[in-house]
C-alpha cells in the first residue's frame, strides 16, 4: 500500500507539471502572433513620401534617379537626383496595376528594379518564433528535470548518508593526538588488527566488533577516530547518529541496512558513528512512550552489529558524552565490546597537548608551558587549543611578534572568568570591591590548608563580576575528588572572607549582596560534607547520592532518602558549619586589619596584585604557612 501511494503521488505531481507546462506553452505561442501582427493604430503620413501622381510628374521632368518597386508591400522607393547618399529614399504607395509608371520610367530611361520583402519578413517571423520557442523548451526541460529529481530523491530516501573514503585521508595520526595515552594504546589494537589480522587469529583472539569512546565534550573522541582512520589506511565510513533518524518511520532502519551493505562490500573497513546517543537511547523510556522511528533504527543497528548474519571485517567506532542514556543491548559483549574512557587530561597530558598546539605558533621563550598546564586543571584538549588561539589573537591585536606570559594570563582569565571591562573610577564602590577581594586573597594566603593565591584584581569582567581573587588549585585533589576535611573547611572559610571583610570594615548595615555566589558555593560544600562525606556529627552515613537528576526511564519524582527529622538535622549541621567558618574568617580579618588596609590601598593603586608580591607583603606582618605548591610555581616562573 505504501508503494502504491508513492506511485500515485508521483503521477499526480507529473500531471500537475504537464498541465502547467501546456497552459504556459499555449499562452507563449500566442505572443508571436500578437507581437508580429499589424498594429491597429493608423499609420501617419511620412513627410518624406510622394504621391503616385507626383512620382509620375517628377519622372517626366527627369528628376528621378532610381526606383525600387516592391510589389509585395505595394511600395516604391524613389531616389531623386541631387539627393545626398545618406538620405533615406522617398516612399510612394503603388496601385495594383502600375503599367503607366513602368512605361514612364522606360521612356525617361530611369533605372528601376523590382524587389520583394517576403523573404525578409519570413526570416523575421521565424526569428520571433524562435525567440519564444527556445525559452519555452528550456522551461519544459526544467520542469521535467525537477520532476525527475523528485522521483530520484524519493527512491534514494532510504539510502545511507555516510561519507565514504576508500583510503581515509584525515591528515591525523596518533602522533597528533596527545594527553590521552591510555586511550591511544587501547585503540592501537584496532589498527594492528586491520593491518595484521593474522597476529590475532593465530592464537584464537577476536577483535572487538565495536569500540565506544566515552568522555566529556572536547576531550578528543572524534580526533581519535580520525587518527585511527589515518593510521589504518582502510575504507572509512563516517556518519552522525542524527542522520539516521527522520520523520518517516522506517527510513532510519533502511539507512542502517544500506550502510552495512556497503561496508560489507568494502570489508575490512571502519564505520565511525558520532554522537550515537541520538539513535541509541534506551527504548521505551520517557513519559508518553518512545519514538517509533528511533527505536526501529536502533533495533536494526543492533541486528546488523550482532545478529543472525555476521559482519566480519567491519569495526564500528562510536562516540558519545552521555553513556548513561544508551540502551543496555547496545553495550553488551558482541556489539560494543569495549568502552574507552577519553577523560579530561591530567597535568602531564595537558603539557603534551600544549606542545602539539604550540607547534605553529610563535611563543616567547619566557612562556613556561608547564606552568600553563599547572594553571589549567579541568581543561580539555579543545579548551587548551582555544586558549593558545586566544593568546595568539591578543598578541596580534597588541602588535607583538610572539606570545608572552601576559597574553597567556589574559587568555586564561578571558576563558574562565570573562571579558575585561573598563576599570572602575576611584569611588566607594571600587574601595568596597577591593576590601571584598582582599578578604578572599588574605584568607587564601593565611589559611594552612587552602590553595595558594595566583593573583587578585578589581578590574571588572563581563557578567557583573567586579573583581576576583584567583587560586592555583591542587589538581591531584581536584581530579581525584579526594577532598580532605581540613581543605574543605578552609575553602569554605576563604569563600566567606569577602563577606567577613565587608562586615568588619563597613559594618553589618553596609554589607552588600556581592557574596551571593560565595554563599551558594559554601552551602553546596557544607551540605556535601554533611550528607555525602560523613564529616559531621550525624555520623558515617550517606544521606544523598551524587546524581539525583530525573532522566528518561528513571523516577519521575525524586524520592527523599531520609525522614523530615533527619532533614532538620542536616539543615542544622550545614548552618553550624557555615557559621563557624564565617566567625573564623571575621577573626582573621579583625586581627590583621592594618595589613588589610595596606593591601587595599595597593590594590586600588595597581588594580592587580600578583600572588608572589601579595605573599611578600603579608610576610612582613605575619608568619606565612608553608605551601610547597606556591614555591614550586614561583620557581618555574
Amino acid at each position: 500500500m505504501k508503494s502504491f501511494g508513492k506511485k500515485t503521488l508521483m503521477k499526480q505531481r507529473l500531471t500537475k507539471h504537464a498541465t502547467l507546462t501546456g497552459a504556459l506553452a499555449a499562452s507563449l505561442l500566442m505572443l508571436p502572433g500578437i507581437l508580429g501582427g499589424t498594429p491597429a493604430l493608423a499609420q501617419k503620413a511620412d513627410r518624406d513620401s510622394l504621391t503616385y501622381g507626383e512620382l509620375i510628374k517628377k519622372t517626366e521632368k527627369g528628376e528621378v534617379k532610381k526606383v525600387e518597386l516592391d510589389e509585395t508591400e505595394q511600395v516604391a522607393k524613389v531616389y531623386l537626383d541631387g539627393q545626398k547618399p545618406d538620405t533615406q529614399p522617398l516612399r510612394v504607395s503603388l496601385l495594383e496595376q502600375n503599367t503607366e509608371l513602368i512605361n514612364k520610367l522606360k521612356e525617361n530611361k530611369v533605372d528601376f528594379e523590382e524587389v520583394s520583402s517576403a523573404n525578409s519578413r519570413a526570416a523575421v517571423g521565424l526569428l520571433i518564433n524562435l525567440m519564444w520557442i527556445l525559452p519555452l523548451a528550456a522551461l519544459m526541460l526544467l520542469f521535467l528535470r525537477r520532476s525527475t529529481n523528485a522521483s530520484s530523491q524519493a527512491m534514494n530516501f532510504g539510502k545511507t548518508r555516510a561519507r565514504f573514503q576508500m583510503e581515509a585521508k584525515t591528515g591525523v595520526k596518533f602522533e597528533d593526538v596527545a594527553g590521552i595515552e591510555e586511550a591511544k594504546e587501547e585503540l592501537q589494537e584496532v589498527v594492528t588488527f586491520l593491518k595484521q589480522p593474522e597476529k590475532f587469529t593465530a592464537v584464537g583472539a577476536r577483535i572487538p566488533k565495536g569500540v565506544l569512546l566515552v568522555g566529556p565534550p572536547g576531550t578528543g573522541k572524534t580526533l581519535l577516530a580520525k587518527a585511527i582512520a589515518g593510521e589504518a589506511g582502510v575504507p572509512f565510513f563516517s556518519i552522525s547518529g542524527s542522520e539516521f533518524v527522520e520523520m518517516f518511520v522506517g527510513v532510519g532502519a533502511s539507512r542502517v541496512r544500506d550502510l552495512f551493505k556497503k561496508a560489507k562490500e568494502n570489508a575490512p573497513c571502519l564505520i565511525f558513528i558520532d554522537e550515537i546517543d541520538a539513535v541509541g537511547r534506551q527504548r521505551g523510556a520517557g513519559i508518553g512512550g518512545g519514538n517509533d522511528e528511533r527505536e526501529q533504527t536502533l533495533n536494526q543497528l543492533l541486528t546488523e552489529m550482532d545478529g543472525f548474519e555476521g559482519n566480519n571485517g567491519i569495526i564500528i567506532i562510536a562516540a558519545t558524552n552521555r553513556p548513561d542514556v544508551l540502551d543496555a543491548a547496545l553495550l553488551r559483549p558482541g556489539r560494543f565490546d569495549r568502552q574507552v574512557i577519553v577523560d579530561a587530561p591530567d597535568r602531564k597530558g595537558r603539557l603534551e597537548i600544549l606542545k602539539v598546539h604550540s607547534r605553529n605558533k610563535k611563543i616567547d621563550p619566557s612562556v613556561s608551558l608547564e606552568v600553563v598546564a599547572r594553571r589549567t586543571p579541568g581543561f580539555t584538549g579543545a579548551d587548551l587549543a582555544n586558549l593558545l588561539n586566544e593568546a595568539a589573537i591578543l598578541t596580534a591585536r597588541r602588535r607583538k611578534e610572539a606570545i608572552t606570559p601576559i597574553e597567556i594570563d589574559d587568555a586564561i582569565d578571558r576563558l574562565t572568568i570573562g571579558l575585561t571591562l573598563n576599570p572602575l573610577l576611584d569611588s566607594k564602590k571600587k574601595r568596597l570591591i577591593a576590601y571584598h577581594e582582599i578578604g578572599h586573597a588574605l584568607l587564601a594566603t593565611l589559611l594552612e590548608n587552602s590553595d595558594p593565591l595566583n593573583k587578585v584584581t578589581i578590574i571588572p569582567r563581563s557578567g557583573g563580576i567586579g573583581g576576583f581573587s584567583q587560586q592555583i588549585f591542587n589538581e591531584d585533589m581536584i581530579d581525584s575528588g579526594l577532598y580532605t576535611r581540613a581543605w574543605l573547611k578552609d575553602h569554605i572559610t576563604m569563600a566567606l572572607g569577602g563577606k567577613a571583610s565587608e562586615s568588619e570594615v563597613f559594618g553589618e548595615a553596609e554589607v552588600t549582596g556581592g557574596a551571593s555566589g560565595d554563599l551558594k558555593m559554601v552551602t553546596d560544600l557544607a551540605r556535601k560534607m554533611v550528607t555525602m562525606y560523613g564529616m559531621s556529627e550525624l555520623g558515617l552515613v550517606a544521606l544523598e547520592t551524587q546524581n539525583s537528576d530525573v532522566f528518561l526511564g528513571r523516577d519521575w519524582v525524586n524520592r527523599s532518602e531520609y525522614s523530615e527529622e533527619m532533614a532538620t538535622k542536616i539543615d542544622h549541621q550545614v548552618r553550624t558549619l557555615a557559621v563557624s567558618c564565617y566567625q573564623e574568617a571575621c577573626r582573621i580579618i579583625r586581627e590583621n586589619r592594618a595589613l588589610v588596609d595596606r593591601l587595599v590601598d595597593l590594590l586600588i593603586e595597581q588594580e592587580t596584585i600578583e600572588g608572589e608580591q601579595f605573599r611578600k607583603i603579608v610576610a612582613e606582618y605575619t608568619q606565612l604557612p608553608e605551601k610547597p605548591l606556591a614555591v614550586e610555581i614561583a620557581g618555574k616562573r
